[in-house]
């Protein structure tokens, strides 16, 4: 824990952000957003919580400005994921790969998995409209970005198919996490009884299947 002095300037008061946001990162590789809480958030970071607040208006704050950093940094994955793909396959192949690329970059960060399973019931709610803007805005920049990406991968789409994949593509990794990761409680269940293993549900396969489904709709025959 690091306890900070009063920040006296805009660069100091910069960095006490990216601590904040940076413990908060770290606290989410050890437990799912639904055991942050903003006591030990400001406990590990070595701030007083109102001292937080003074930065963040509230914890949901905090994570979506996470949820926007990781979404940024999904789309880097993703387009570097898709460059090898050869514009000349045919279309089914580039869709295989398309669906291949965001499943496994999506994978690869469950921080960003786990955000978007709060997203809607959760971290949009005791925020203000001023922070809702400031988010939804920084989203809808993400989200033109990734319909490039789409495109670029899968022009058969058009604007209206690609917009569908993605927006599919980020509702059904946050619905599909939650129920890849259940409670303890559900866990043991599972365990204790075997002929419950139809109910349990595989991130990557569910979504990959999902996904191929979308894809076989959205293209044209």
């Amino acid at each position: 824990m690091t306890t900070f002095l009063r920040a006296r300037n805009d660069e100091q008061r910069a960095e006490r952000r990216r601590a904040i946001l940076a413990t908060a990162a770290t606290m989410l590789t050890e437990a799912p957003v639904a055991h942050l809480t903003l006591n030990e958030l400001s406990r590990r970071v070595g701030l007083a919580k109102s001292n937080v607040l003074k930065y963040f208006e509230s914890r949901e704050a905090v994570l979506l400005e996470l949820g926007t950093t990781e979404m940024d940094a999904w789309a880097v994955d993703l387009e570097r994921a898709l460059a090898p793909l050869d514009p000349q396959q045919p279309a089914d192949e580039r869709a295989a790969a398309l669906t291949e690329a965001v499943v496994s970059t999506l994978a690869a960060r469950p921080m960003l998995c786990d955000l978007l399973s709060a997203q809607a019931a959760v971290l949009e709610h005791n925020i203000s409209t001023e922070l809702a803007l400031r988010f939804k805005r920084a989203t809808a920049a993400n989200y033109q970005v990734l319909l490039g990406i789409v495109l670029g991968a899968l022009p058969e789409l058009g604007d209206e198919g690609a917009a569908t994949f993605v927006a599919t593509a980020g509702i059904m990794a946050g619905a599909t996490w939650t129920h890849a990761h259940p409670a303890e409680a559900i866990r043991a269940a599972y365990q204790a009884d075997p002929a419950l293993g139809p109910l349990q549900v595989s991130f990557d396969r569910t979504l990959r299947r999902t996904l191929d489904a979308t894809l076989h709709g959205l293209l044209p025959r």
